[in-house]
């Protein structure tokens, strides 16, 4: 399953598709492509979901406050992606309900019942149950809210592991023949006659030199780099970065539901629970002018987001109770709009080569909801220079690990049962993480010696195996902090214990 890394650029003959980018947006194609009969190679200068994908808001979500900007299209598009992802990947992707206080000050009543109707109706919900009016004084969603917080509203949206969204998206790709190089930056590309001549540098130093009928730009943030410095082209298109940042804390209320809180300012915040006791707090919108690379949290974002929730909570957490924080850079299509909050979240393509000419396809903007429309969208942009292309075939498949043919909380009973010798967080642990694919990282293990070495919490060293081969996770970044979440759970010792010896 991982990529051949080993064999030489001339080894990979002509290649349909050759892809820069190895987020959300990269990964979806990749696949999409590689299912259509394309050949196809991914190369990502760093590891994969390193940058924007790993540090979202962690939602597959339509974008309710998106319809104050009359996003129309991309809202009803994202929702129903929605309902597509939830079937395609239930271990990774769940229903979660939210629960929105009222705030007369920021918005009249009329107006959050008329865009939750519209939520509940834009884009054919199936799966996910209506939104309703939560009396806060007497339902236990409202016992950890302010007491002058007296009425709210409850809608339904998806949590989505980003990081291994991505991951599944390569690991289906590679299995259906496309190439995958991690921790290859695109050095240069140049049109040569029919095709592109696209050389890359892996991290060792090791060039490769490949040739391919097209070029996909999915650098995300870097994607002007990538239009200018690789293929020495102009773009008519900008991106603009804007940073979000998220704090985690240890979860403050009773209950399985999340929460969406307006602010001052008009923006929202969301506040989810997170693995398991954990709760998720985020996001701030901020103009990044800088690196992206260089994005980070500041004193002014946490004092911001703190804020929000002691205005709302009871007993809102403070700065002592921080466990992580993270921050990314979206890389937005900049349609010129003077606020962050209200700069579009569509995605837009450039084209670069015309008829005879091999193209580059560069994609500006986007969300993760919306990344598997979007890889369709780009290949029928493709769809001219490559009439030999099978038809769409996304919308009905499974993700890795997504067949589980009965609904998750049996689908975990059943494995639970099937290793019951083993620790039972450790298997439901699996089976979030892997879905099906938990029996082929298990295997014949039957006993917790089977697993082998302990690191904590949840993590032995058979998993560890099994990122190292099948997912291409390399160092303890990788593993700890994008293909799982142990790195929240483990010790300062313990991850430096882990880290010496990787």
């Amino acid at each position: 399953m991982n990529a051949p890394v080993s064999r030489s650029g001339s080894d990979y003959g002509l290649l349909d598709l050759a892809v820069i980018g190895g987020g959300i947006n990269g990964a979806g194609i990749a696949r999409d492509a590689a299912g259509r009969g394309l050949k196809v190679l991914l190369c990502e200068k760093d590891d994969f979901a390193q940058g924007t994908s790993s540090r979202s808001g962690k939602l597959i979500h339509g974008g309710l406050r998106y319809l104050e900007y009359y996003e129309f299209r991309l809202v009803r598009e994202a929702l129903i992606e929605r309902e597509v992802l939830l079937a395609s990947a239930p271990h990774i992707i769940w229903p979660m309900r939210f629960v929105l206080p009222h705030s007369p000050e920021q918005r009249p009543a009329w107006l959050v019942r008329t865009g939750l109707f519209l939520y509940d109706h834009l884009g054919g919900r199936k799966q996910l149950p209506a939104s309703r009016n939560v009396d806060l004084v007497h339902e236990p969603e409202g016992a950890p809210l302010r007491p002058e917080f007296r009425r709210g509203f409850e809608y339904s949206d998806c949590w989505v592991d980003d990081a291994r969204l991505v991951i599944l998206n390569l690991i289906d790709a590679a299995r259906k023949g496309a190439v995958i190089l991690p921790r290859t930056r695109a050095v240069s590309a140049r049109r040569e006659g029919d095709c592109w001549r696209l050389e890359m540098r892996s991290e060792t130093g090791e060039l490769r030199s490949v040739r391919a009928k097209a070029l996909v730009n999915a650098a995300g943030p870097w994607v002007q780099d990538v239009v200018q410095g690789v293929a020495g082209l102009n773009s008519a298109h900008n991106v603009r970065l804007v940073k979000g940042s998220h704090l985690v804390v240890p979860k403050f209320w009773s209950g399985s539901q999340a929460y969406l809180l307006q602010n001052t300012d008009r923006r929202v915040i969301f506040v989810n629970p997170y693995e398991n006791d954990l709760a998720l707090i985020g996001t701030t919108d901020i103009v990044h002018d800088g690196r992206a690379e260089d994005v980070a949290i500041d004193g002014g974002e946490i004092d911001y987001l703190l804020a929000v929730l002691d205005r709302y909570f009871r007993a809102a957490p403070g700065k002592a109770d921080i466990i992580h924080a993270f921050s990314g850079v979206r890389p937005l299509y900049d349609d010129n709009a003077d606020n962050p909050s209200a700069v579009t979240r569509d995605y837009v393509f450039e084209v670069h080569g015309t008829a005879g000419q091999p193209p580059l396809l560069s994609i500006f903007g986007g969300k993760i909801t919306t990344f598997r429309k979007l890889a369709e969208h780009a290949l029928e942009r493709l769809g001219p220079w490559f009439p030999q292309m099978g038809p769409a075939w996304t919308s009905g498949a499974c993700l890795p690990g997504g067949d589980l043919g009965v609904s998750f909380e049996q689908f975990l009973d059943d494995l639970a049962a099937e290793y019951q010798a083993l620790p039972r967080e450790a298997v439901a642990h699996y089976a979030r993480l892997y879905g099906s694919c938990a029996r082929d990282l298990l295997g014949p293990a039957r006993t917790r010696d089977d697993l082998g070495r302990h690191f904590g919490g949840t993590f032995y060293e058979r998993e560890l195996a099994y990122l190292r081969e099948r997912e291409w996770a390399q160092t303890a970044a990788d593993v700890l902090d994008r293909r799982t979440k142990h790195g929240l759970h483990l010790s300062r010792a313990e991850r430096a214990a882990f880290e010496a010896q990787l």
